[in-house]
C-alpha cells in the first residue's frame, strides 16, 4: 500500500531555529546509525521512518559507514526513500557524513579533499539522491590542514551536492577556526554534531558558547549514554542488553553499583516529573536553547514514540537541575 504521511504531522512536533540560519530543525531528529543495516529488519526500519515523519520528525541523519556493514544504512534508506518519501523530499532534511574509516587504503578515512568528495559521491549513489541538505566532516583530522578539509566542504556545496555543511566532534577552538575559514569562503556552515548527555558534558567547557558566538546550531548524539540513562539498568545488567553483549559499545564493567544507584536516584526525579528516565534525559538536553535538536536512535517504533513524549515537558525547575547535578557530581 502506498504510504501517505499523516496530515497533522507538523502539529505533533516543535521546531527550533538552527543557529542564525534560515533552517528550523525538529526538537527530535532520527539517527540511522544502527538498526538500518543489512543485518536488520527492513520493514521495521521502514515503519520507524514512517512513524518519525508522521510525528513531524523531518530530519534523518546518516553517515557513509552506518550499517552494519558499512554503507548499508544509506543503501536501505535509499530504497525506503524511493518507495515512501521521494514525493516529500522538499519537506525533509537529509544529512550524511564522512571522516571515519570507510574503505581500504590511505584515501578512505579522515579529512582529505579526495576522501570527502569521493565519499559523498558514493553516499548519493547509495541513497539515489542528487544532493543532501547537510554534509558533515565526521571527526577532526589531526594531520590534514583544516583549510583542505573546509575547502572540500566548500567545493561540495558549490557542486550542488549539499546545501549546508557541518562538523562533528570538533572542539571549541577548531570549530571557531573552521567557522572563520568557511565564512571567508562564503560557505553555509550550519551545525555542529557533538556527543552530549547528562553524564558526558564536555560541550559545556566552551563549545556551546562558541557555537552561539559564531551562529551555529547543534544536534547532539548519544542522549541516553548507550542506554545507561534508561530504565534498562535500574537493577543491574539484564540479559540481551548492550552491556551484556560481548563486543558492544557498552562494557559491563561500566555498570557499577555506584552507577546503578545514581540511575535509580535520577529515575526518582523523572518519576516526579511524570517522565521515564529516557524521556527526562532527552528533555534535559532541550532545556538549553543552544541545543537545536536531539538525535535519537531506536530499534522499535515504541521506543521512538516514547522519545517523542519527552518534548511535552522540557522545562526544569532550579531545584531539579541542582538535584541532577548533585547526583552526577557536577
Amino acid at each position: 500500500m502506498e504510504y501517505k504521511a499523516s496530515e497533522n504531522r507538523y502539529d505533533k512536533m516543535q521546531y527550533r531555529r538552527c543557529g542564525k540560519s534560515g533552517i528550523k530543525l525538529p526538537l527530535l531528529s532520527l539517527g540511522l546509525w544502527h538498526n538500518f543495516g543489512d543485518n536488520d529488519d527492513f520493514e521495521n526500519a521502514r515503519n520507524i521512518l514512517r512513524t518519525a515523519f508522521d510525528n513531524g520528525i523531518t530530519h534523518f541523519d546518516l553517515a557513509n559507514n552506518y550499517g552494519p556493514p558499512y554503507g548499508t544504512a544509506e543503501k536501505n534508506f535509499g530504497k525506503i526513500f524511493q518507495q515512501d518519501f521521494k514525493k516529500y523530499r522538499d519537506e525533509l532534511i537529509i544529512s550524511t557524513k564522512a571522516g571515519w574509516d570507510m574503505w581500504p587504503g590511505p584515501y578512505g578515512n579522515f579529512g582529505s579533499r579526495k576522501y570527502l568528495i569521493a565519499s559523498l559521491d558514493q553516499s548519493l549513489q547509495r541513497m539515489g539522491m542528487d544532493y543532501v541538505d547537510i554534509f558533515y566532516h565526521h571527526r577532526p583530522d589531526p594531520d590534514t590542514p583544516l583549510e583542505e578539509t573546509m575547502g572540500a566542504l566548500d567545493q561540495i556545496v558549490r557542486q550542488g551536492k549539499a546545501l549546508y555543511v557541518g562538523v562533528s566532534q570538533y572542539n571549541a577552538e577548531d570549530t571557531a577556526k573552521a567557522a572563520k575559514i568557511l565564512k571567508e569562503l562564503g560557505t553555509p556552515f550550519l551545525i555542529h554534531q557533538p556527543r552530549y548527555n547528562m553524564m558526558d558534558r564536555w560541550v559545556e567547557d566552551g563549545l556551546l558558547d562558541t557555537l552561539e558566538s559564531v551562529g551555529l546550531g547543534s544536534i547532539v548524539f548519544s542522549p541516553l549514554e548507550q542506554g545507561i540513562l534508561t530504565s534498562k539498568y535500574l537493577h543491574g545488567i539484564p540479559e540481551g542488553s548492550r552491556a551484556a553483549t560481548e563486543g558492544s559499545y557498552l562494557d559491563k564493567s561500566q555498570i557499577t553499583d555506584d552507577l546503578v544507584e545514581k540511575i535509580q536516584k535520577l529515575n526518582e526525579i523523572a518519576d516526579s516529573r511524570g517522565q521515564s528516565l529516557a524521556q527526562m534525559a532527552v528533555a534535559w538536553l532541550l532545556k538549553d536553547h543552544r541545543v537545536t535538536s536531539v538525535l535519537v536512535g531506536v530499534s522499535k517504533v515504541s521506543q521512538l514514540q516514547d522519545n517523542i513524549e519527552a518534548i511535552k515537558n522540557i522545562e526544569f525547575s532550579k531545584e531539579e537541575i541542582e538535584k541532577i547535578d548533585s547526583i552526577l557530581g557536577y
